[in-house]
């Protein structure tokens, strides 16, 4: 927690760095800032380091990215940066120990189930080798536990919010709120959790503060909503400025 989180690599367009791309990973390393990326899984079981679950925003490829191999998506060019879409095996020679980093496991059961475990036990083989600081947190409570079943000495953290009905309507009122105030969190051994900025302060980030535990917080884009937050949590994910290194 001493140095804040690039979200997604230390991306910019400008310079032809894209979300979640090599040159992102490498440039937040070289500045000595922590950093924050996504993982998705192939068809063939590979950790794939890209947020959304198709590929048209980010490539000119359309459908989703389960449904490509792992050599496959490896040929995708990424719009604007000259890159191809890079696996977690990929990007991790990269960072090489230098700053922490932490893997964002994307839900893949689609409805924040418990149909989940390749990607996390993927994930957690490569953390677990990996000589280096790292962590790895995840929506899905059913993902942190999986993830605690494939690397248990790999920190994992639960990723939260307020949950608004909008985002997820198959829910009740009292699972969105569960979700909120992480009911789960000792459970599922969480060693942090990275909360929605907005909704800070809210009472599951505090509690989860209160009892020594970090909380990091997504996503700030201006000194100032950094200063704001940070009377809330330990440590911010920023994207669009460039925060002081270290806190």
């Amino acid at each position: 927690m001493a140095h804040p989180f690039a979200h997604r690599g230390l991306h910019d367009r400008a310079k032809g760095r894209v979300e979640n791309s090599r040159a992102a990973v490498a440039a937040a390393a070289e500045a000595g800032y922590a950093i924050e990326i996504d993982v998705q899984l192939s068809a063939d079981g590979e950790a794939m380091v890209f947020h959304d679950y198709e590929l048209d925003r980010l490539t000119a490829e359309r459908g989703l990215v389960k449904a490509r191999s792992a050599a496959e998506l490896g040929r995708i060019a990424l719009k604007g940066g000259g890159e191809t879409i890079p696996t977690l095996g990929e990007v991790l020679p990269l960072i090489a120990g230098r700053v922490p980093l932490v893997v964002e496991v994307k839900d893949q059961d689609g409805r924040m189930g418990p149909n989940v475990g390749p990607l996390e036990r993927r994930v957690g083989d490569l953390l677990a080798a990996y000589d280096g600081p790292a962590a790895a947190m995840s929506f899905n409570p059913h993902a942190v536990r999986a993830l605690g079943e494939a690397a248990p000495d790999v920190p994992r953290g639960l990723v939260s919010y307020d949950w608004p009905r909008r985002d997820v309507p198959w829910m009740s009122y009292g699972e969105r709120q569960a979700l909120a105030d992480m009911i789960r969190f000792e459970e599922l051994g969480c060693a942090f959790c990275s909360y929605g900025a907005k909704a800070l302060p809210a009472q599951g980030a505090t509690r989860v503060r209160v009892e020594d535990h970090p909380v990091l917080c997504w996503t700030i884009r201006s000194p100032l909503e950094a200063a704001r937050v940070l009377r809330h949590a330990d440590q911010i994910t920023f994207e669009g400025f460039l925060p002081p290194v270290g806190r």
